[in-house]
């Protein structure tokens, strides 16, 4: 057997194995590294520390807000003469110490508790919601690898079936059956491949960066295997997603707990048009004058401020008001753009789906039974060798195409569960199980 059969029957065989490759794709199990990578991120990731770090804060703000102010203790010299700065002439004269303590009108500590209390949910929900957000960037992460470092393989294997096309349309040159067209062309197809190979290897380097970064480990740490993805698939209604979002997207209770934090912020504003209350207690230590013996005196002190300042309470509470209605809009806005963030990312995960489905049960069997057809037409000399090449081209284009499809498939379907609040197992590749 010649050169050109023996190169022409080996294309034949790899079309068949890559035939069964792709039929394998979906008995993938899920995987693990993925898992691992989502956990450490939980554990690692220094943003999320910082929320974390964050909510303790403000958990620690609770106590302080309801607590009473300290009281006040005071010492003084009391009604002394000028002249002589004797403590035994004037009945008057003593040494005073004053205890004191501020008491809010009742319901302002609770108000204050309150509104504290709304900013720690506040910053809960936050931290809830950055972990949810920080799982849908990894999953995103490692899937833009997997389809980078896929379109390598591809490429590579492809560009060593180019080389080997080199060689035919030379030898066939060198003979008389080619022409120097076909050597050419096929050199131009290479160098195409190298070019966009220079390209994947460097988004394959970008994308494992960014994974890397997510779970805070040095930029070029390798990862693990990375089998290729499951089709992307959907077993919740796109209307029941919608409608378990508002219970299970954190962002929701965010901000409700704003709202509540605004409505107790004006409660507060209303109580501040009250008086706050001040009680103290006095004890006076007299020397003997010429009046008395120097008994002691005692004494118990009530007061109150004026609030008679109204312009900057009316202030507060315009302020709280402002704010309540604020918070209500801007959670309408939310709750419209997670409605329409999953819509989107539900046709999104469909559309790639079928693509998928379409490559692999459609477009690339049928552009591998061309290939092959072009194979065996260009031994009996009925199909010019540039057809050949063509058609193989067309075999490569479709198979980073579906490997697209594929990761892109996984990418909107982390995009949909996180829009949704789906809580569910980093390994499963199906949204939609409400917990």
């Amino acid at each position: 057997m010649n050169t050109p059969i023996r190169f022409l029957a080996a294309l034949l065989i790899f079309i068949s194995m890559a035939g069964g490759a792709r039929a394998a794709q979906n008995s993938n199990p899920p995987s693990p590294v993925l898992e691992e990578l989502i956990a450490t991120a939980l554990a690692e990731n220094p943003d999320l520390k910082a929320a974390e770090a964050r909510l303790r804060l403000y958990k620690h703000k609770i106590i302080p807000a309801g607590a009473l102010n300290d009281p006040s203790l005071s010492f003084a010299f009391s009604n002394y003469p000028v002249d002589s700065f004797s403590g035994n002439v004037f009945p008057m004269t003593g040494k005073v110490v004053k205890l004191s303590q501020d008491f809010p009108f009742p319901g302002k500590l609770a108000a204050r508790t309150e509104i504290a209390e709304q900013q720690a949910k506040w910053y809960k929900a936050l931290l809830a919601e950055q972990q949810l957000q920080l799982s849908r960037q990894v999953k995103e992460a490692y899937y833009s690898l997997t389809y980078a470092t896929r379109a390598v393989a591809i490429t590579e294997k492809n560009m060593r079936l180019l080389d080997d096309f080199i060689r035919l349309s030379e030898a066939n040159y060198e003979v008389g059956k080619g022409q120097q067209q076909d050597v050419l062309k096929a050199q131009v197809e290479r160098s195409k491949l190298l070019d966009r190979l220079y390209t994947l290897r460097q988004q394959r380097l970008t994308s494992l960066a960014g994974l890397n970064r997510l779970v805070n480990r040095p930029s070029a740490t390798a990862v693990g295997e990375t089998p290729d993805p499951p089709m992307a698939a959907i077993d919740t209604p796109l209307a029941a997603l919608q409608k378990n979002a508002e219970n299970l997207r954190p962002m929701y209770a965010a901000y409700r707990s704003l709202i509540d934090r605004y409505q107790a912020q004006h409660k507060l504003a209303e109580l501040d048009y009250q008086p706050d209350f001040k009680v103290g207690l006095a004890y006076a230590f007299r020397e003997p004058n010429m009046a008395d013996s120097g008994t002691d005196f005692a004494g118990i002190e009530v007061g109150i401020n004026l609030p008679i300042f109204r312009e900057k309470r009316s202030a507060a509470t315009a302020e709280a008001e402002a704010g309540t209605r604020m918070a209500l809009a801007q959670y309408n806005d939310f709750r419209n753009q997670v409605l329409f963030n999953i819509q989107d990312a539900y046709s999104q995960v469909q559309t790639d789906h079928d693509q998928a489905t379409l490559y692999k049960t459609g477009i690339i069997p049928q552009a591998s039974q061309a290939l092959a057809s072009a194979i065996n037409g260009y031994q009996v000399g009925k199909v010019p060798f540039l057809n050949l090449l063509d058609n193989l081209m067309t075999v490569y284009t479709f198979e980073l195409q579906y490997q697209k499809a594929l990761s892109d498939g996984q990418r909107n379907l982390a995009r949909l569960e996180a829009e949704s609040g789906q809580a569910n197992n980093p390994a499963e590749h199906t949204a939609g199980q409400t917990p």
